[in-house]
């Protein structure tokens, strides 16, 4: 191919590159480095109806973001790292990260790869014989011993930091522990909408520590209505309830005759005339009449349970109705 024919065909792809600029709503760059070329057109292949996928030479794809209409496109001159690409879509970007995360798979780490989190080797038994394995563990800082028979790894030990570069010695070792630390799929440094830039960081959400945090807020918040008697849906059963019990202690305590304690006044009032007659006789009491239903402590706030309610309100009302 001559020398023309290169600058025509850079000068399409720059072009190229411009039109989806202009086009796209939400515009990523994608590092493809490490990535090999079968899982990389398979990926493509399974998104291409989402996503339009474009690897140049970072200096093509510098030239495109400077010719590019949207201005805030040369805000991602900074993510192109690695094996830079652009990826086109007009998907959600949390929702596209998560498709593109989900389509990665682990493989073992070559001499050179660069550490794409903290690798931790867990402490616990191994296949391994005594030997100079032993030695080979502690040049990696990864403290080890002899436990029936093989040797066993004492405890957990970080052996690199993310954006460490591993070298040979600790691929190795990380190869026969059977530990892949590499991801192979597409990564995103980062995804531009409407002028604002996502990174990684703030893309990979936990979906489940999401929803752990607003399942403690949700508890945390009917505790604090319920401590302070806010009426709501979810605390007006419980604070009934309560309300209920603590207006039957006191009327059981301050002997106050109403329909909800008549009865257990009465048994009450039966008992303690018994006792009094038996010490003004010296005689041993007669068996008391148990209380159908003697004042109780106050319930727990999480033992009071909704069916409570209605028979609360109901007891509030014949208490002071």
């Amino acid at each position: 191919m001559s020398a023309a024919q290169v600058a025509q065909l850079k000068k399409d792809q720059v072009k190229e590159l411009v039109t989806l600029l202009d086009e796209y709503p939400i515009i990523g760059v994608v590092d493809v480095e490490n990535l090999p070329t079968k899982q990389f057109q398979t990926m493509r292949a399974n998104l291409r109806e989402k996503v339009v996928i474009k690897i140049a030479k970072r200096r093509l794809i510098q030239i495109a973001l400077e010719q590019s209409k949207n201005k805030d496109v040369k805000k991602l001159e900074v993510y192109l790292t690695g094996m830079p690409g652009l990826i086109f879509t007009r998907e959600n970007p949390f929702k596209l990260f998560k498709t593109l995360k989900d389509n990665k798979s682990k493989a073992p780490a070559k001499a050179g790869n660069i550490a794409p989190s903290d690798i931790t080797v867990k402490a616990g038994p191994t296949s391994f014989a005594p030997g100079p394995i032993i030695a080979q563990l502690g040049a990696l800082q990864i403290k080890a011993g002899i436990e029936g028979g093989k040797v066993a790894i004492k405890e957990d030990s970080i052996v690199a930091k993310e954006g460490d570069v591993i070298d040979a010695q600790l691929a190795e070792i990380l190869a026969r522990l059977d530990i892949n630390p590499m991801e192979i799929g597409l990564n995103i440094t980062a995804i531009l909408e409407e002028g604002s830039i996502f990174t990684k960081e703030v893309l990979d959400v936990d979906e489940q520590a999401y929803l752990n945090n607003i399942a403690l807020a949700s508890a945390e918040s009917t505790n604090l209505a319920y401590q302070i008697g806010y009426l709501c849906a979810e605390t007006t059963p419980g604070i009934l309830a309560k309300a209920f019990l603590e207006a039957k202690a006191l009327a059981m305590t301050s002997d106050i005759l109403a329909d909800a304690v008549a009865e257990d006044l009465l048994v009450k009032a039966h008992n303690q005339a018994l006792t009094l007659q038996a010490t003004m006789s010296g005689e041993a009491p007669k068996e008391q009449v148990a209380q159908s239903d003697a004042p109780k402590e106050e319930k727990p706030k999480e033992e009071v349970k909704e069916e409570e309610a209605p028979d609360a309100a109901a007891g509030l009302g014949a208490l002071f109705g």
